[in-house]
């Protein structure tokens, strides 16, 4: 059966020499690979982290928002994207989905916002980009910093521009290794404010200002102060390598995905009851290929038995206790959880 996911993985040719060369720890491949970013997202405010969940928190410190503030997100998304906030202290607040999308209704972002909403988390549906522009002018409008989930989104495009380039205050990307690119583990946080960028530097390496953090002894001098908290959230030099050797490749790795999703355009073209999601001005990477279905169950059954690994992938994730009872109707999300399926649509299809 064609699975749903296949982690792409390049030549390693200097992967031995690496490991075995004493400077394993972030390094000039990690340094590399950073810049490799800030060429592709066309931004200098950009930094790796160590796990896509790091990132996060790397982001969020940044921003000042601490335990007991209130972020805006939707149930729609991987509990890798929204368990980060819950483990942080905060309160989740759900939103509403466009039925048709999965992504996040700008109304209902509108609807949820309290004297404690401290960022808005915009979620892109498995690689399907949201309404960027709405959202962020929400945010704007209200003083409240959004960031950009896109740990299923490297790569996809709003209105000719990548996400992760589109005017959002903060983007987060995850690298593990069923996202696109991997790099086994890994994370991208992207900054639209210099300032914050410079503070993210110290938060994702225990606060600690490196050009002043070592004497001439090379021991730590005391004359550095730790004014921030942090984390040891650094990419290893390991990580680092793999995500420099994706990054030759992953031009090539988008066209054979979004080749794939024009199979599937030409397919269902021809079908009934079962309806691509389409999102204007959007250019999707392809994670996956989602279509709205009449019957869930049944078309996910249907998919298998012609031998691909059909999936609703992810489950709401308002029905974990651990978020806290609410009570706000989100018929957005009872529609299109209903409805999505997602099917293969990567490079190895080919």
């Amino acid at each position: 059966m064609i699975p749903l996911f296949k982690p792409y993985m390049p030549d390693v040719p200097e992967m031995n020499d690496i490991l075995h060369s004493g400077a394993l720890a972030y390094g000039n491949y990690t340094k590399h690979f950073e810049c490799l970013l800030k060429e592709y997202f066309n931004t200098p405010y950009l930094i790796v982290t160590n796990t896509f969940s790091a990132a996060v928190s790397v982001a969020l410190t940044t921003l000042d928002v601490v335990p007991g503030d209130s972020v805006i997100a939707s149930p729609m998304a991987c509990l890798v994207s929204t368990q980060p906030y819950l483990s942080s202290g905060l309160i989740v607040r759900w939103a509403d989905v466009d039925a048709k999308t999965g992504t996040l209704s700008p109304e209902s972002v509108r609807k949820q916002i309290t004297e404690k909403t401290k960022a808005i988390v915009h979620n892109h549906f498995c690689g399907y980009p949201g309404y960027i522009d709405e959202i962020n002018e929400v945010g704007k409008e209200f003083g409240i910093p959004v960031i950009d989930d896109g740990i299923e989104c490297f790569g996809a495009e709003y209105k000719g521009r990548n996400v992760g380039n589109c005017g959002t205050d903060v983007t987060v990307f995850s690298l593990t290794a069923v996202r696109f690119c991997n790099c086994i583990d890994g994370g991208i946080v992207i900054f639209k404010d210099k300032n914050l960028y410079e503070k993210s530097l110290l938060v994702r390496d225990c606060g600690i200002d490196r050009s002043r953090f070592r004497d001439g002894m090379g021991e730590i001098s005391p004359n550095c102060d730790i004014s921030l908290v942090g984390y040891s959230a650094t990419m290893s030099n390991v990580n680092g390598y793999i995500g420099s050797k994706q990054m030759e490749c992953v031009d090539d790795l988008l066209k054979a995905h979004r080749k794939q999703a024009e199979k599937w355009n030409l397919f269902f073209a021809e079908q009934s009851g079962q309806i691509p999601i389409v999102r204007e001005n959007c250019n999707p990477n392809y994670w996956v290929y989602g279509i709205l279905v009449d019957d869930k169950v049944e078309s996910i059954k249907k998919f298998r038995e012609m031998g691909y690994y059909a999936s609703g992938v992810h489950i709401r994730n308002d029905i974990y206790s651990a978020f806290g009872k609410q009570n706000v109707a989100l018929p957005g999300v009872d529609e299109f959880y209903k409805h999505f399926v997602a099917l293969p649509c990567g490079w190895w299809m080919e």
